[in-house]
């Protein structure tokens, strides 16, 4: 779909690009497309055509976006599972008590510290 998506855009532009050169040389190749005058039927005509091409291409690059959209949703959903899955056998591994440290007084936590001076009034 995506191949047929990118040669219909090329379809197009090249339509447009057709469409121009032809509506800017008409007065000097008006001989060889058997054509004497420019009626408004075929102007319009040529138009609808290039409106078709593009509602076509338009329809078929949202399809295409849809499809890209859709992919992405699956590999995140799963992507979410494998997340869940790492995270349950890291829970798996970790002892369910976490270890206590032996309770040890705050006097000794501060002796490793510098006290603070103390000022003495006489």
């Amino acid at each position: 779909m995506k191949k047929f998506n990118s040669i219909l855009q090329l379809l197009v532009a090249l339509f447009f690009a057709i469409s121009l050169v032809f509506f800017l040389s008409f007065d000097t190749l008006k001989g060889l497309f058997g054509l004497e005058d420019l009626t408004p039927g075929t102007v319009v005509t040529l138009l609808l055509i290039g409106l078709v091409l593009f509602l076509i291409t338009w329809g078929t690059t949202s399809l295409v976006n849809k499809n890209y959209e859709s992919q992405i949703s699956k590999i995140e959903l799963e992507k979410k599972e494998l997340k869940a899955k790492l995270y349950d056998l890291e829970q798996a591994h970790k002892p369910l008590v976490p270890e206590r440290k032996p309770f040890q007084p705050e006097e000794e936590k501060e002796s490793s510290v510098i006290r603070p001076r103390q000022n003495f009034k006489e």
